[in-house]
């Protein structure tokens, strides 16, 4: 049973037992863009305790709202009676609701091609609020008064950025003055809230759209402050002629592929956010930025957190942003050095954020070329082997644990790497010679 057979199954059942049901919001919309929704939500007059007795199995999520969980084999339902909302106190959940119709239902919801139903028994669109029309159009178009809207609930502004960037809509002119006069609002939304939008935003192949509209609202100066601090902060010429750090991360994200993960886009972000706080300029006038790519690191933890992501997206773009200028010095590093910062988990992300770093300035790739080189070189074994001996071996030729015994088996795992040794045998014999000597090379 695919998404769709599933809701529709849900609508028939509604219908059977005497109600209207129809499919509603997003999913009638994107089939209407000839796009695959990701999921299908159904509206109904009928009240989730009768919801609840026609489907065994269904229970209430937010029965203040109107809504239940339907469940059709694999696939997950939303469905919620037909409401009208009262007044918003908080910004961002109505103070009270009362069930009512589909016309009513379709005028609380955010924007016009949101507000769309279809029923799928007489296989009619349904459209009160001119969605349809707006669809045509690739408009972008409040419900009634763009003000309310937004003041009902704050976080439809970044909802308003996202919806344009993933449909590749205009934002109608009244709607966008809304968005662009009310930005200072969304400090009243929950953090996480506005991270989830926000990563939708990035994640998606418009991301520059979205950068630019999230700029120009105001809403980037609101959550990501930091961005801006980015526009005027100039470059040395010679290796930046594309212009100021601003200019330079921008162009980075329009030159990333379609898909990316979340930990990349946000090394691309702020891989030179501490530019600005670590700018001098040299006894022959050239622009320098010592450090910034460990400060980088340090404010991209800080960001980060203060977004409340987790951890396993923070670690690797924090390390992302820490390593992004170690690429320089490729073609000075020693084998094993090497095959070690090429092992690392997320090498491809960070070899992506050097090709991007790389074209969006001076344009040259031949750092990237020659690690992709050493991938095909190295690639008929493991980049770090298993270790020809361990701590045991050692102890069992009388070494003692402790840092002497950790500087022998990283020598010898070096040699290793670098292919000098090549036996259990050899490396003991190394070890018996050589001690803690750090290898030549």
């Amino acid at each position: 049973m695919t998404p769709r057979e599933a809701a529709i199954s849900v609508v028939n059942k509604l219908v059977s037992a005497g109600h209207q049901a129809l499919l509603a919001g997003g999913c009638v919309r994107d089939a209407l863009l000839g796009r695959e929704p990701k999921d299908y939500d159904v509206a109904t007059n009928a009240v989730p305790d009768q919801v609840v007795k026609l489907f065994h199995g269904a229970h209430t999520v937010g029965a203040h709202f109107g809504v239940v969980i339907v469940k059709r084999g694999e696939h997950h339902i939303e469905v919620a009676t037909f409401r009208k909302d009262g007044t918003y106190s908080d910004g961002r959940h109505p103070d009270s609701v009362e069930f009512s119709s589909a016309e009513e239902d379709a005028q609380r919801r955010d924007f016009t091609v949101n507000g769309l139903f279809e029923d799928p028994v007489k296989g009619e669109i349904i459209d009160y609020v001119g969605g349809r029309a707006d669809l045509q159009a690739r408009v972008l178009r409040a419900i009634g008064d763009p003000e309310a809207r937004f003041m009902e609930d704050q976080l439809r502004l970044m909802r308003a950025v996202r919806f344009a960037t993933v449909l590749g809509f205009a934002i109608e002119p009244q709607t966008w003055a809304a968005v662009c006069r009310l930005s200072p609002k969304i400090g009243s939304v929950s953090v996480e809230r506005l991270r989830d939008e926000f990563n939708k935003i990035m994640l998606d192949p418009n991301r520059v759209r979205g950068f630019d509209l999230l700029v120009e609202s105001g809403l980037m100066k609101e959550l990501l402050p930091e961005i801006l601090v980015l526009q005027g902060c100039e470059q040395p010429p010679q290796f930046h002629p594309e212009g100021d750090v601003f200019i330079h991360t921008r162009l980075m994200l329009s030159l990333l592929p379609e898909e990316v993960s979340l930990p990349l886009v946000l090394a691309v972000l702020f891989h030179d956010i501490a530019k600005p706080a670590t700018q001098t300029v040299d006894e022959n006038g050239r622009i320098r930025f010592n450090g910034h790519d460990q400060l980088g690191a340090q404010m991209t933890t800080e960001i980060l957190k203060r977004l409340k992501y987790p951890n396993h997206v923070i670690e690797p773009a924090v390390e992302a942003v820490a390593n992004h200028m170690v690429f320089k010095d490729v073609p000075k590093m020693r084998v094993a050095k090497l095959k070690r910062f090429m092992a690392r988990p997320n090498f491809e992300d960070e070899m992506e954020l050097h090709r991007v770093d790389c074209l969006g300035c001076h344009g040259f790739l031949d750092n990237y070329e020659l690690l992709r080189a050493r991938q095909i070189e190295f690639a008929s074994e493991p980049l770090i082997p298993k270790p020809l001996i361990t701590g045991r071996d050692l102890m069992q030729q009388g070494w003692e644990p402790g840092p002497a015994m950790g500087r022998a088996l990283l020598a010898v795992q070096t040699l290793q790497l670098e292919g000098r040794l090549h036996t259990r045998e050899e490396a003991l014999a190394w070890a018996a010679e050589h001690g803690t000597e750090e290898p030549e090379g």
